[in-house]
């Protein structure tokens, strides 16, 4: 009997249930692999999951770790709400932190207030510069984004490495491959005595605030949505899917450079050889996990900083291997995308020579 896949009704119910499915998923799964790996599993995952909610320092740390993975997600979730698939987030980020970073050796005798607006400035267009490779080739030439812009992510940390062991090396670094420290001036502002939490975390919420209202209050979010559910639709109404696709790169590469700044110029305080552990790819997980929603994706982006602040708290108190906070922020995404396909999809039975039927 011939079968067919078709799509479900879509439904709010639908995009809720698919994220908190995923995340139930990954935290069985979890349980059997930490079992498998001769561990405790419920210590594990207490010590993975809870035990960093139940101090003030760590909380703190879930802004630190949140607020670069939610400005990039949010910003990468514009483009992928239009079918523009910057994968090179990681990439932009580097050169965003190196454009930062410049400013910040250039005027490293110098203590004026300009210094740091001028430091985030040079990380969003140093962002905005290297996304707009892919999108001058996507829009000229038909090249698929998802290569080049990933391609790009190792050229933009051979740069990095190249000025860190080179020209911006610190002199007197004991030549450790790293530039000097920043000054004062070029250090983010500390939110609470005592803690890493500065001002990036409150500037990314309102980035969240600022990508929600316009995708869902203006003509240009309105754009974008069409252009990517319906290009046939969109040439339709004159919408144009070139400079759309230019709009979601630069937006895209701007937010990651901007997070490039908040982390150099935050925790790390310095240009040195890895500047995260993978931000910029973490926060495809994290746009998906939110449902491309800005407002959801500061909830995934808190769960996945709690992910890294976990996964270092086990690796201490239980002895979990350092690969395992990979594995399941994987398991995330997997999970995810097939709750996605069981939900929204179904499977028709098709009787010869009468109507499908549900199975």
């Amino acid at each position: 009997m011939p079968l067919r896949i078709e799509r479900r009704p879509d439904s709010a119910l639908i995009r809720v249930a698919a994220p908190l499915l995923a995340v139930l998923l990954t935290v069985a799964t979890g349980f059997a692999l930490f079992a498998a790996l001769g561990l405790d599993p419920v210590d594990t995952l207490y010590q993975f999951l809870v035990a960093p909610l139940l101090t003030f320092h760590s909380v703190t740390e879930l802004g630190v770790k949140g607020a670069p993975l939610a400005l990039i997600a949010c910003g990468l979730a514009i483009g992928f709400r239009a079918n523009v698939w910057n994968i090179g987030a990681e990439g932009q980020l580097t050169m965003g932190a190196v454009a930062a970073g410049g400013v910040a050796l250039a005027f490293w005798n110098e203590a004026g207030w300009w210094i740091m607006p001028l430091m985030l400035l040079a990380s969003i267009l140093g962002g905005m510069a290297w996304a707009s490779i892919p999108a001058f080739l996507k829009t000229r030439f038909g090249v698929n984004e998802i290569l080049t812009s990933l391609m790009l992510t190792y050229i933009a940390l051979l740069v990095l490495q190249m000025l860190v062991f080179g020209p911006w090396k610190d002199p007197d670094g004991f030549n450790y491959p790293q530039t000097r420290l920043f000054s004062e001036a070029a250090l983010l502002p500390a939110l609470l005595e005592g803690t890493r939490l500065h001002l990036g975390t409150p500037v990314a919420l309102l980035a969240a605030v600022a990508a929600w209202f316009v995708l869902t209050r203006t003509v240009t979010g309105f754009q974008i949505s069409v252009v990517g559910d319906a290009p046939r639709a969109a040439r339709f109404a004159g919408f144009d899917a070139g400079r759309t696709t230019w709009l979601a790169f630069l937006i895209g590469g701007g937010a990651a450079g901007l997070a490039g700044a908040f982390e150099v110029a935050g925790p790390i305080g310095q240009l040195v050889p890895s500047l995260t552990p993978g931000y910029g790819f973490t926060a495809i997980i994290v746009a998906f996990l939110g449902r491309l929603n800005p407002l959801g994706i500061v909830a995934a982006a808190a769960l996945m900083a709690l992910t890294y602040i976990g996964g270092e708290n086990a690796q201490i108190t239980a002895g979990l291997p350092q690969a395992a906070t990979g594995v399941f922020q994987g398991m995330l995404l997997f999970y995810l995308l097939a709750a996605d396909g069981l939900l929204r999809l179904r499977i028709r039975r098709i009787p010869a020579g009468g109507e499908a039927v549900a199975s």
